[in-house]
């Protein structure tokens, strides 16, 4: 029995002592996938005076943590709370709080990690600055013994972190539920195939000034590997590059980025796709205030160049771009040929025209018709940014200043023409519309390419037009049947026509030898006046040759005799001063010329005589007049000898008369 209740009594010794070792958590073991976070009840040191992490021995939560193995304390002196080991999985992102540290500035959002990243070592992140609160510096892929005392790391699936209150699981659970819903937990991941771009707006850093809507770049070098943030991935460098906060003008292409979604959110938008045949006018919100390219004679607003402030000299050609929509706006311009309809049921491609309707016209002669028409309209893809500048978008150029301009245009043509006239002039006015409104199209820098205009309508209710119609329908009804009456008149002619030609025909033999002999006869009458022809003019050039030889003939004669004439002549003209000399010589000696001269027919009347043989003395006499007259002259009828005698008397007393009067004229 003693041996029994000795042996009951060990027993009961060694269970207290079993249960005493227990309770004095004096070994410990911890499993190779877990981590311990000894937590110190009681110390010399004395309770931490101010944080939450006891750094010099002080009762509270140690900073170092316990990894796998058995350890061993101080009876009644520690507390082990056993913690998993953080895990992030591949391609997530884990987010860290810390408990205790250096409080946040007044402008900060998240606790910086510029001094220090290391979330390891609890000593070395509080005794280099480490701040409380929500960090910078996140989680990559990985597992990690973390005090969990001092950091809470939150991942998709887990929240892990000692809860040191009821109050805390809820606080944690709100933060994880807010960072899953800006999808913090993944990488941002664009896709070529998307066509998409991710505006970045950050909720940390300086705030901007009151002169920029959006963030400019910062840190965009990667030869500054200081300030080089790799796309926000980096929030320290991207705030040591003088970053700010709020949306961001830098924005994310394809690719995959690892970026802190408290520290910045990233917002999904559409590239910028300009298609072919169209451009795009920036107007941009940010950038450098620069100088005016539009020129001297541009007075309707500045064009900048491109990165400024303002409306972009150059616009952006058919492409893709990356475009921040929140940094400025993109106006697509047609650059191809587009149609402005006047038209109330109808509108175009570009929806330019969409207010437009039929223009209402009043005639000269008072009707009030509506007329649709269309415009053919070109802006020249340089002088788009003019446009837009000038105007604002294309919509309002046509609401605003094309619409009244040509509506006016036509209202004006309306009123000098009849309805009549508007209906069968169309053409006419068409291309007068065309060229007088293309130069005033110019001073909009549009290139106005033609002007196409409908058939008038009536408005509602009226039936005038048609009734102008209907008589116009009427009368070209009734020029068509004149025509067609003319036209069956030609045919009835060439019917006859076709009779006669049949009727020839079948007594075409007949007529064809009729006429092949009139042609004969007519061929033989023209050869016998061709064969006369010919022998009048051989006679006519027989008669011309003849004529040629005599005149020719004559005129040798003619020589012939001149120059004989004229030696016969010279000859004469010698003998005769040679014979004048001697009469004249004769003469002298015989009283005078006249003397000379009665004696010489004297001479040669006897010569005559002698030859002759004629009686000087007629034997029969034949008076048939008066013998004499007074004064003792012959008559008419004397003979002759009596007239000889006469002439000779008379001379003979005209000499001695001329020798008295010479004798009896006084001397000078």
């Amino acid at each position: 029995m003693q041996n029994v209740i000795t042996l009951g009594g060990t027993a009961g010794l060694g269970l207290f002592v079993f249960v005493l070792f227990l309770v004095s958590r004096m070994v410990r073991y911890v499993g190779n996938n877990r981590v311990a976070v000894v937590e110190k009840l009681w110390s010399r040191a004395g309770s931490v005076s101010a944080g939450l992490i006891a750094l010099e021995g002080e009762a509270g939560y140690q900073p170092d943590v316990l990894r796998g193995g058995f350890h061993f304390f101080f009876p009644f002196q520690y507390r082990i709370h056993s913690q998993s080991l953080v895990t992030i999985p591949q391609g997530q992102i884990g987010y860290i709080f810390a408990r205790d540290g250096a409080p946040l500035g007044p402008t900060q959002t998240l606790a910086s990690n510029a001094a220090t990243a290391d979330f390891l070592d609890v000593r070395a992140f509080l005794t280099h600055g480490g701040q409380k609160g929500p960090q910078r510096t996140i989680l990559r892929e990985g597992t990690y013994a973390i005090n969990t005392a001092q950091f809470v790391v939150l991942t998709r699936e887990q929240i892990h972190g000692l809860m040191l209150n009821y109050s805390d699981g809820e606080l944690f659970n709100q933060m994880q539920n807010l960072i899953a819903g800006r999808n913090g937990f993944e990488a941002v991941v664009i896709r070529d195939a998307s066509d998409q771009i991710g505006i970045v707006t950050v909720h940390d850093g300086p705030a901007l000034t009151a002169d920029h809507i959006i963030a400019p770049e910062v840190g965009t070098d990667q030869k500054q590997s200081a300030s080089f943030h790799n796309s926000f991935q980096d929030p320290e460098k991207f705030i040591a590059a003088g970053g700010r906060r709020g949306r961001q003008l830098q924005v994310l292409v394809e690719g995959s980025y690892f970026i802190n979604r408290l520290f910045a959110t990233v917002e999904m938008v559409s590239k910028t796709i300009i298609e072919v045949g169209h451009v795009g006018v920036v107007i941009s919100y940010t950038g450098a205030d620069t100088g005016d390219t539009s020129g001297e004679d541009y007075r309707h607003g500045e064009l900048v160049a491109r990165g400024s402030r303002g409306v972009w000299s150059e616009p952006l050609l058919p492409g893709k771009y990356a475009f921040n929509t929140y940094a400025g706006k993109i106006l697509i311009v047609p650059t191809t040929n587009f149609i402005l309809k006047w038209q109330s049921d109808i509108t175009g491609q570009h929806k330019f025209d969409e207010n437009l309707s039929e223009v209402s016209l009043i005639t000269r002669d008072a009707f009030e018709p509506n007329l649709p028409l269309s415009v053919v309209v070109h802006i020249d893809y340089r002088k788009a940014p003019l446009v837009v500048q000038r105007f604002g978008d294309i919509k309002k150029l046509v609401e605003q200043t094309l619409d009244p301009m040509v509506s006016a245009y036509f209202k004006n043509i309306a009123q000098k023409k009849t309805l009549i006239e508007l209906l069968q002039e169309r053409s006419d006015i068409q291309l007068q519309a065309s060229e007088e409104m293309r130069a005033k199209f110019l001073g909009y820098n549009l290139e106005l390419q033609e002007v196409l205009i409908g058939t008038p309508r009536a408005t509602g209710g009226n039936d005038q037009i048609e009734k102008v119609l209907q008589q116009l329908r009427e009368r070209q009804v009734a020029e068509e049947r004149v025509t067609t009456y003319e036209k069956q008149r030609i045919a009835a002619e060439s019917e006859k026509a076709l009779r006669e030609a049949q009727a020839r025909a079948d007594q075409q033999t007949s007529i064809t030898q009729s006429e092949l002999s009139i042609i004969v006869r007519e061929n033989e009458g023209k050869a016998s006046l061709k064969m006369a022809t010919q022998q009048a003019e051989q006679t006519r050039m027989q008669a011309r040759a003849e004529s040629d030889r005599v005149r020719m003939i004559g005129e040798g004669e003619a020589a012939k005799m001149i120059a004989l004439a004229a030696a016969d002549a010279e000859r004469i003209t010698k003998t005769g001063l040679a014979t004048a000399e001697t009469i004249a010589r004769q003469a002298e000696a015989s009283g005078g010329a006249r003397y000379q001269l009665t004696r010489q027919v004297v001479e040669r009347l006897a010569e005559a005589l002698e030859k002759s043989g004629v009686d000087i003395v007629p034997r029969i006499q034949i008076q048939t007049g008066a013998s004499g007259g007074e004064g003792g002259a012959l008559g008419a009828g004397a003979n002759p000898m009596a007239a000889l005698i006469g002439m000779l008397l008379s001379e003979k007393a005209e000499a001695m008369l001329e020798k008295r009067e010479e004798a009896q004229a006084p001397t000078a």
